[in-house]
Order: structure tokens, then sequence, then C-alpha cells
């Protein structure tokens, strides 16, 4: 059902006294909600909410349950018959690797892409093999499959990270410093505001035996030294406050990275990094930007 900008928890409360096993609750427009501080849950605003019920239960007792327990006039309801499926696996079906450039690929567990057919040729042009990256994305947030993440992606494939340090500044599932490491880069500091984030990222970092080469903490904890590559995949705001702070992380000659922004967003926060920066051609993806630049010897 979709409630709109109404309170959802008076139709979650009646859902729960009609028998309901599970509760969802959806964006019914496409207004997706990016990044929200660690402790909050914000809402879309629209919300549609769905339910999972036992197959033995009847639609029209579940209907006449929320028209009795519920004061206002019961939106419409859809019904669905579903065949048992192991859901805690679900998202499986709609996470397949990825390729990114021309040998980085991000592989749910146990996965593996037919490399020969997907990327042929290509492979020698950059790589003798691809690079894999194996990750639950049910952890924190950074899969590859947004646009912001994919672009960031692309460049580590296409950079020269061997013995490189990197930090990834709001590293959420750690997709980014992993990529670098497996890439070639020599340590990664990723740093989140997120305690969870930083709990995801040690998990996968594990799993793809990059460990021993990454520290992860969170941002109040960070002390870091000025590194080779900075990526910072986070909001158009957050990244214009922060811009003398990244700055300094950057060595001179450095590059840094930045997405997470929209493409009409690009130009502004451009020219915030402008001072410590030699900027290069925005990149763009669905309407979605990625900003990179090489650190100048003295700011200007």
């Amino acid at each position: 059902m979709c409630v709109g900008s109404a309170d959802p928890e008076p139709f979650e409360d009646a859902l729960l006294g009609a028998g309901a096993l599970s509760i969802t609750l959806e964006d019914a427009e496409d207004n997706p909600v990016l990044e929200p501080a660690p402790g909050t849950t914000p809402l879309w605003p629209s919300v549609r909410i769905k339910a999972l019920f036992d197959i033995a239960s009847d639609p029209l007792v579940i209907e006449a349950l929320l028209q009795a327990q519920l004061p206002a006039a019961l939106p419409e309801l859809a019904f669905e018959r579903l065949d048992d499926r192991p859901w805690e696996r679900e998202w499986l079906k709609d996470f397949r690797p990825m390729r990114f450039g021309q040998r980085l690929w991000i592989c749910p567990d146990g996965q593996r892409p037919d490399t020969t057919a997907s990327c042929g040729s290509q492979l020698t042009a950059h790589s003798s093999s691809p690079v894999f990256i194996d990750l639950d994305p049910g952890l924190a947030f950074g899969t590859g499959t947004h646009p912001t993440t994919a672009l960031c992606l692309t460049w580590l494939d296409g950079a020269e990270l061997h013995g490189k340090t990197v930090i990834d500044y709001g590293c959420g599932s750690g997709i980014l410093a992993i990529g670098a490491l497996k890439l070639g880069a020599a340590s990664a500091l990723a740093v989140d505001i997120d305690p969870q984030a930083i709990i995801a990222t040690k998990e996968n970092a594990a799993r793809n035996d990059v460990a021993d080469r990454m520290e992860a903490c969170t941002v109040a904890e960070m002390d870091a030294r000025p590194a080779d590559v900075v990526l910072a995949n986070i909001l158009a705001e957050p990244l214009m406050t922060l811009a003398a702070a990244l700055a300094t992380l950057v060595k001179p000659g450095g590059r840094i990275v930045l997405s997470g922004l929209l493409t009409e967003q690009a130009t502004q926060v451009a020219a915030q990094y402008a001072t410590w920066f030699h900027i290069a051609p925005v990149s763009v993806r669905d309407g979605w930007a990625r900003i990179d630049g090489t650190r100048k010897e003295t700011a200007c």
C-alpha cells in the first residue's frame, strides 16, 4: 500500500496486528535518501509499505482487519502470492558481477564472470588479468551500482596506483579503498562518520585479503598523514565544507577524486578546490559527476 507522506507507524501496527510476518518501507517515487547521518532513519517524501504474510492468510480477512484498526480511509491494497525462497539472500538476483574500466570487477560472494567472453582482448591493453573485489552489499552503502561509485571505480581502474598511499574518506562499504589496494596501492586508510561503515569495511577487507594493508577508523579517530591519492565519494555540501581539510590530506603532486555530487553542482565544487588543485575535466554519468585534480606545489 502507498501511504504517501502519512506517518507509516499506524499502518505498520495494523499490518502486524493482521498477522504480517515482516514489513518493508520503500520509496514510492524516485527520491533516494543517500548517506543519512548516523543514528537517523529518514523516510522518503512518499512511502510504500509492503508486508509479508503466511501463504494460508486470506486477503479478505487481512483487508477487514486493517479497516477495523485504521481510523482513516484504507489505501488501495494489492496482494501477490510468492513462492518460498531464501529471503535473506534474495538481493543476489539483482546484484551480479559488474566491470569498471578494463579490469576491475565487483562480485557478490561466490560469483565470477566469464572474463574471457566479457573482456576479450581489452585486458591485454591494461593488465594481464582481471581484478576481483568480493563484496556483500548488505553491509553498508557502496556496491558500485550507484553512478558516483561507478565513476570512482572507473577512475581507479585507469590510475597508476602501485606503491601509492590512499585515503578513502567516507568509505561506506570500503569498496574504493579495497579496489585501490587490489589494483596495487601499498596501503589505504578508510574513514567514515558511521561506525557501522567501519565494521563493514573491515569485514570486506578481510574477505578480500587486504586487511593487512588497510586501516579503518571513524573520522573522529583519524590521525592521517598526507597520501598520494584521496577519494571522497560523499555529497556536494560536505565536499565544499571539507575542501581545505581534504586538501591537506593530499601530497603535493598527489591526486584527489571527488564524487557524490549532481552534474549541476560540479562547477561550484570544482571552484572550491581550485585553490589547491589543477582540476581535470569533469566526468559525468547518469546525471552525477566526478571531479579529479592534481595537488599544486603551493596553494594560490
